[in-house]
């Protein structure tokens, strides 16, 4: 039963949504690490239907998915009851209140539903009508702190018996999790570190992640002079003086190409100078192993009117910055952001 207030229960969503950001977690992208668990689970339990569901204030998004596929090869056996929906296009999220994960997280505990149809609490539940689910198994996801994340389901298309075994089963494979996520706090340390070599640079730094920038870091120096803005916001928003000369949509071709872009010689006024300077921004795209994707934008704003900073030292500076991102291995952005 669910036993916290309603406040209660939006306060622990926003610390949730707080740490799925700061792990990187907080999108609905497909992971290698987490697809793997889903299909484990799905391989185990004999399940059609399987997901590693991070939850945040707003919305679910499955990481980890096992769906049910047409090849000979996959081992998990669908037959029983049939498959009465396409699910080859499922989507990877779905509003906050869908499905019974939300009520996993709720009541943080584990929850079996042998039959859905037994439950008049949950019979109505859309997922029923949607995809036909009829049983449902689901554990809580918990990081290395304790806080719940999500789940780790299962569920089938008929009536099923979760019995002890199974649910034990599943509760050991959850917690197999609990090595990702001390990885990534490992790494968010180490790049605590290399951020304090930011915070003392005479010119502005900021670092934002995905397609929509959002702000990840800020030295202090940044804040200085284009404004302090509020983390994990979508800079190109918070920040309209550095989007009106063009800054953004450097970055834009920075992260579509995956290489360095520079948007030389741009005038504009400061908030820590009562004239206009003029800047040479330079925007390169990093990603946090040399094997993953381009995820974000390092922008270094070097003051060519004030301070004499030229070109070659601003790239070299990136491309140390690039490197030593590289270097610390896969993982998630920091969530520390000096100078706010």
């Amino acid at each position: 039963m669910e036993s916290l207030s309603s406040e209660q229960h939006r306060l622990a969503g926003e610390q949730r949504t707080r740490r799925l950001r700061i792990l990187g977690l907080d999108a609905a992208e497909a992971e290698a690490t987490f697809d793997r668990v889903a299909r484990l689970a799905a391989s185990f339990t004999q399940s059609p239907l399987a997901m590693v569901n991070f939850i945040n204030d707003e919305r679910q998004m499955f990481r980890g998915m096992y769906v049910p596929t047409s090849s000979p090869e996959d081992p998990v056996d669908t037959d029983g009851g049939g498959i009465p929906f396409d699910l080859s296009n499922l989507a990877r999220e779905a509003p906050g209140d869908y499905g019974f994960c939300p009520h996993v997280v709720a009541q943080q505990s584990q929850l079996a539903l042998d039959d859905v149809f037994d439950y008049p609490r949950f019979k109505g539940n859309p997922l029923v009508n949607d995809l036909g689910v009829r049983s449902y198994l689901g554990t809580p996801l918990r990081d290395n702190t304790g806080m719940v994340l999500g789940t780790v389901c299962v569920a089938d298309f008929q009536p099923r018996n979760w019995d002890a075994k199974i649910r034990q089963g599943m509760q050991e494979l959850t917690e197999t999790l609990l090595s990702e996520f001390k990885l990534r706090d490992s790494l968010l340390a180490q790049q605590q570190e290399l951020f304090a070599v930011f915070d003392g640079a005479p010119f502005p730094i900021m670092l934002t992640e995905g397609p929509d920038h959002l702000l990840r870091y800020a030295n202090g120096k940044q804040g200085q002079a284009f404004g302090m803005v509020p983390q994990f916001s979508p800079a190109r928003h918070v920040l309209p003086g550095l989007d009106r000369i063009g800054v953004f949509n450097a970055m834009d071709d920075a992260l579509r190409m995956g290489r360095t872009t520079t948007l030389p010689q741009v005038s504009l006024r400061t908030y820590d100078s009562p004239a206009p300077q003029d800047f040479s921004f330079l925007c390169t795209p990093v990603r946090t192993s040399p094997s993953a994707p381009f995820k974000g934008v390092l922008t270094v704003a070097m003051n060519t009117t004030g301070q004499g900073y030229g070109g070659a030292e601003s790239q070299a500076f990136a491309a140390n910055v690039q490197q030593r991102f590289e270097q610390l291995g896969g993982g998630a952005l920091s969530d520390r952001m000096p100078g706010r």
